[in-house]
This record gives structure tokens, sequence and C-alpha cells, in this order.
């Protein structure tokens, strides 16, 4: 009975200490810290411990960082590169295949190592995401390795962080800093072939039967100079739902590119009646922008036969006017626009436009 009762006495101990754990900073101070960032369509996520510098002051890099590899003295006994980080290993995660300093490397998850030298650090991606720091680091377990310069940065960093910069549609820097140095690495995802791969799935289902989808399809393709025949099938289907200035302009752009001029001609006409004050005043100043004066004009004046008394379509001719280098009719319609001015930075804009024509300046 007393053995019964010691056996009870003890499970309760050991369930209470179970239950008793309380909350406390990882050990070591080392903080833990995760980092997400999408780079085009993929996300990007690196969890990591967080060590300081702690007062270690020019002893980071080739002393608490050791260089190269060496051996632990714990687990199997292999050479061992730098965790990038503390306690657990570090681990970068991808949701689609990228390219590190352009060496690809599949989607998943990866523990990450640094072999460091000043002269050109080693990055590790392994296939090992689980273990405890790099103890038990195999190079057979390696899918990537890509040398890198580590770059010294102007102030210090107390505590070990991983950050994105330089960001693109399709790149961007990730950079471990710690102490007074960085060692980055270009990512880079293959964003349009992910795009194009994405739009075929998505248009295989309701989104297909959907004008909006369909237009932004066909604008992507213009965009990119892509399927282009495809695209003009997806705007002629927008065109037969609901004719709008903006799907015939994109027929007229895809046709354009497709050498088939005369066409492009009738669908920029045919976009003409459709189009608002602001859609045709945009699209004109687009025009000029493309030195195209003479067609610009044409659809300012259009614009102002259509609606006389407004900001939009006198700054319009003024604009127009301008570029054909008619400043005393370019002053006209400037001065009438000048008591439109829906605001103060508009009139303030107009004024300064005035003082330009005046001093026979661009505007």
């Amino acid at each position: 009975m007393k053995k019964a009762i010691f056996l009870t006495g003890l499970l309760l101990v050991t369930l209470f200490a179970t239950q008793a754990q309380l909350l406390t900073p990882p050990q070591g101070g080392s903080m833990r810290a995760s980092v997400t960032e999408w780079v085009g369509l993929t996300q990007v996520t690196i969890n990591y411990g967080r060590p300081a510098v702690n007062g270690r002051d020019g002893k980071i890099w080739g002393g608490v960082v050791y260089t190269g590899f060496q051996k632990l003295g714990y687990g199997n006994g292999n050479d061992a590169p730098w965790r990038a980080g503390a306690n657990e290993n570090t681990t970068i995660e991808f949701t689609t295949d990228v390219l590190i300093n352009d060496h690809p490397l599949a989607a998943g998850k990866y523990g990450f190592f640094i072999a460091y030298d000043p002269n050109g650090s080693t990055l590790i991606f392994s296939h090992n995401n689980f273990s405890w720091g790099s103890y038990f680091y195999d190079p057979k377990e390696d899918a990537l390795r890509v040398v890198v310069k580590p770059v010294a940065l102007t102030e210090s960093k107390e505590r070990l962080s991983f950050e994105f910069s330089g960001e693109t549609d399709s790149s961007a820097i990730v950079s471990l800093k710690w102490e007074k140095l960085a060692i980055p690495f270009t990512l880079t995802t293959q964003l349009q072939k992910q795009q194009l791969a994405s739009f075929d799935r998505e248009m295989r289902g309701d989104k297909g039967f959907d004008p909006h989808s369909m237009e932004q399809v066909a604008n992507y393709y213009l965009e990119h100079n892509i399927r282009l025949q495809e695209a003009l099938a997806y705007i002629n289907q927008v065109i037969e739902n609901s004719a709008s200035f903006s799907a015939f302009m994109t027929k007229s752009q895809i046709q354009e590119k497709l050498n088939m001029q005369a066409q492009a001609d009738s669908s920029a006409k045919q976009a003409m009646p459709l189009g608002s004050a602001i859609e045709l005043h945009t699209y004109a100043r687009g025009l000029l922008k493309e030195k195209k004066i003479q067609k610009a004009f044409e659809i300012f004046q259009l614009n102002y036969d259509r609606h006389p008394n407004t900001f939009t379509t006198n700054m319009g001719l003024t604009r127009g006017y301008a570029a054909l280098g008619k400043t005393k009719d370019a002053l006209k319609y400037a001065n009438k626009a000048l008591p439109m001015a829906p605001d103060a930075q508009n009139k303030k804009a107009v004024e300064s436009i005035i003082e330009k024509l005046k001093d026979g300046k661009e505007i």
C-alpha cells in the first residue's frame, strides 16, 4: 500500500512539474524571429534565432562566427558551417522554385547555413531543416551552395537580422546583418512563368467567363508582348459582352503589335465615342509622350468639342497647341482653364504653365 501511495505521489509530482513550465525568454538571450515577404507570386519565410553582440564588438566575425567549417564536439562529428543564427536551425522556405544568385533552387523548406570567409562566404541551403543548429550537418544533404562576398555596414547591428531590400516585382536582395557585416544574396523568382501558369489555371474556372478577368489577361499579354493572338481572342469576347473605350483601345494596341495597322486604326476609331473626358485626355497625353503630336491634338480637339466648358478639355487644348508650337492659342485655353481649376494645387499648376508659355518655355 505504501509503495502504491509513493508511486501515485511521484506521478502527481511529475505531472505538476510538466504542467508548471513557465513562459520564459529563449535560452541564452537569443530572441526567435520570423520574417516573411512576397517576391512576385512567391512567399519567402525565414525563421531564425537573433543573438546579440553583447559587448563582443570586433569579435563576432572570425570569432563567434568561426571561419569556414569546424568540428563542434557534438553531433555527427562532421566539419560544420555556422548555423546562421542561434539555437535551432535557421530555415528558409520558398513556395515556388527560385533562383539564388542565378542558381536554381526548388520550392521547399531548407536549413540555412553559412561557412563564413571574409573573401567569399559559402551559403548552404540544406534539405536538413529540422536539426538543432549545425551539429548534425551533412554535406550529402546540401541542395545548393553559393559563394557571396560579405559587405561592411556603416552602422553596427546589435542583434542579428534578416532583411529584404532592392525589391522589384520578381526579385529582392536578402541579407543577414549582424554587428558590422552583411552577407547578401539575390533572390529571383520566375514571375512571368508563374503568372502565366496561374492565368491558365484560373481561366479554366469561373473567371474564364468574367469579362473583367478576360480584359486583365489580355492587357497582361499586351504589356509583355506575348500570346498576342490569345489576347486578341480574349478582348474580342470582352467587346462582344460589353464594348468600352478601354476594351477597344486594348484591341487596337494588340492589332498594332500584330502588324494589323488598318484594323488597329478602326478599333481606335470605334473607341472614341465611348471614351469619357478623362479617358480621352489620358489617351491624348500618352500620344504626346510618344511624340505623336498631330494625333494627340486631334484627340484633344475631339474631347473639347464634346465637353467645351471643363477644366480638363481646356487644359488638353493648352497642351495640344503648345506641342504644335502655337503659343498664342495655348495661352488662350490656359487662361480659360485657370478659373475652372478644381483646387489650389491645380490652380498653381496652371499659373506655372501660363508663365512658362509667356516665357517661351516648353510645358
